[in-house]
């Protein structure tokens, strides 16, 4: 039996216990319909050798060889994960496009007497839905940025904002990345396409008659890609600006880089980087504070000398309207709870 839907709310509605990914880890790991659990019937090197014998030698041959190691790892599945289920439990499963691999495990599951389904197009039919809404549409909710300096404390004040009840999303914490070019934090950013299924999970959630407030970003966050809905919307969408003086900006990179600082290779390597675009005799000095362990002085002199360089060429053909300018203060909590509320009080 095959399921179709049309909508993510829809799917979330349907009633299913479960959402099962039959396909090879990898695929999982690029990415998944939302809460899927990942249950592969076959793993990668299984998928990459059945598929070097379908063409190699015969489709015939390719199937028998499949459907036996389908038909194991179905067994251990349901051994080690799906024992403890009653007659009543309702699974969706699904493949790469609702074939062989989704209908041959949702079939095992059926002649048990769960009452297993199968999404009709398999991935492909979410990953389609997921264009339409980033590629072919446009955002149905209008979008404010939260703008300012390198060192503003704005992904802090976006969290705050959110927790007063403001309608938020943290697009570089679904990128996994801090938005600067020493931004990378601790584990590798998501796939292009796991990160635009993280955006339509947080996009399905919003009511389009507020305001959504998230930090102003470059097209690109680390390695990852705005898509254009979201992109176009906000490229000229109205910004609220936080303002800090350099050396509360100084200190708050020193805390917050603390994790780089501790990583001196690290990141001496991308100071380094940067030797194209701020000369070797300034990379040279940033390396000395490393070395001497001089964190803020370190986080000064890339303010000066990269950051706020580097912001002023990206605002400078930036025509959209300013809504308001919040003082950050010294970037404490209690400036940034303050922030926080005027940043909240300038959108409404």
């Amino acid at each position: 039996m095959a399921y179709r839907f049309t909508d993510p709310g829809v799917l979330a509605a349907a009633g299913f216990d479960a959402i099962l990914d039959v396909r090879s880890p990898s695929e999982f790991a690029e990415d998944h319909v939302p809460g899927a659990i990942s249950m592969p019937v076959l793993s990668d090197a299984e998928r990459a050798e059945v598929g070097t014998i379908y063409v190699q030698d015969s489709p015939f041959t390719a199937r028998k060889i499949g459907a036996a190691l389908v038909a194991r790892n179905a067994a251990a599945h349901i051994e080690e994960r799906l024992m403890q289920f009653g007659g009543g439990w309702r699974p969706l499963v699904y493949c790469w496009r609702g074939g062989q691999r989704s209908g041959s495990f949702a079939s095992i599951l059926q002649q048990i007497g769960w009452r297993a389904e199968v999404l009709e197009g398999g991935y492909r039919t979410w990953r389609r839905h997921v264009v339409g809404r980033l590629y072919d549409a446009s955002l149905p909710v209008r979008v404010i940025r939260l703008d300012g300096y390198t060192g503003t404390a704005k992904t802090e004040v976006l969290n705050r904002v959110a927790a007063l009840g403001g309608q938020v999303i943290d697009l570089e914490g679904l990128a996994n990345h801090r938005g600067s070019i020493l931004g990378d934090v601790m584990g590798d950013q998501p796939a292009q396409k796991g990160f635009e299924t993280a955006l339509i999970a947080a996009l399905s959630g919003l009511d389009p008659a507020r305001p959504l407030l998230v930090e102003a970003e470059s097209a690109r966050i680390g390695t990852l890609r705005l898509p254009p809905a979201l992109w176009v919307a906000m490229r000229d969408a109205p910004r609220i600006v936080l303002v800090a003086e350099p050396q509360a900006r100084a200190c708050y990179l020193a805390g917050i880089y603390a994790d780089l600082m501790a990583d001196a290779e690290g990141l001496a390597r991308r100071l380094n980087g940067l030797r194209a675009l701020a000369g070797n005799a300034t990379v040279d000095g940033w390396l000395a504070l490393l070395a001497a362990g001089e964190a803020e002085a370190l986080a000064a002199s890339l303010i000066a000398a990269h950051y706020d360089p580097a912001y002023a060429r990206l605002r400078r053909a930036d025509e959209s309207a300013v809504i308001a300018h919040v003082d950050g203060g010294d970037l404490g909590p209690a400036a940034l709870d303050l922030a926080a509320e005027r940043v909240l009080a300038a959108i409404a």
